[in-house]
């Protein structure tokens, strides 16, 4: 659930372990808590569980899974009052970073991110200090089965998609973030795999780094947040090698 939506950091993420796996539900379990809280279990008349149901679809998690997570929502079983929290800082040379969270301890998360950013080189800042070189913006990736670009380019904008990318393997769209739900939907009616639609935070520039230690720190920083429950989103703007 890291950086801005380039195909490598997908493809790690579908290859991921199953404990990894586990926490990637553990994370859009919470995100279905606080919706259906919000507006209601039923996925008809709430676009965004709607969108957090292929979310976790998409990310292989049983029906089963999902429907225990709604309905415990629904009857008010889970206890945990969630709170959106936003951090902001450097990682190694400078690269930009922000840290998106969804947590029931305050204290607990604000220390576990400032602790990573210290240890791996970086220093948390102050709201505002690097959000201004990013942009909110609606990315829906489609699974690429050998699709022809132009009947691609036509479904894209004919569904409200406003600029796309198309690789081997990957079809990268960018639309409003308000129209995110409707695109994905739109598309996946006509029978493309979408792989994932969210809206979010795209620098506008990006930062390459050389130096092998400041590498090996960035990706550090990368895992421990990922693997914290509490970390719901990280962007970032370090130019990933493909390698990687």
């Amino acid at each position: 659930m890291s950086g801005h939506s380039k195909w490598n950091n997908i493809k790690r993420k579908k290859e991921a372990t199953d404990a990894a796996k586990g926490k990637i539900f553990t994370k859009i379990g919470r995100e279905i808590t606080v919706v259906v809280r919000e507006g209601g279990p039923d996925p008809a008349n709430n676009a965004k569980l709607r969108d957090l149901i292929a979310k976790a679809k998409a990310n292989n998690v049983p029906n089963d899974n999902i429907d225990r997570v709604i309905k415990k929502a629904a009857g008010g079983e889970d206890k945990n009052n969630y709170e959106n929290l936003t951090y902001e800082g450097y990682g190694p040379n400078g690269v930009a970073v922000i840290v998106e969270c969804l947590t029931d301890n305050k204290n607990r998360t604000a220390g576990d991110v400032r602790h990573y950013f210290d240890k791996f080189g970086g220093n948390l800042g102050t709201t505002g200090c690097v959000s201004f070189m990013f942009s909110k913006k609606g990315i829906v990736i489609l699974e690429n089965t050998g699709l022809d670009e132009d009947a691609v380019m036509e479904d894209v904008f004919e569904c409200g998609g406003d600029d796309f990318d198309i690789s081997e393997e990957s079809v990268e769209i960018e639309c409003a973030p308000e129209n995110v739900s409707a695109v994905r939907e739109a598309l996946t009616a006509k029978g493309y795999n979408v792989l994932s639609a969210e809206a979010e935070m795209v620098p506008a520039t990006y930062t390459t780094l050389t130096d092998e230690d400041h590498i090996k720190k960035m990706n550090l920083l990368l895992e421990h947040l990922e693997d914290n429950d509490d970390v719901q989103n990280v962007y970032h703007n370090w130019d990933m090698p493909d390698e990687e």
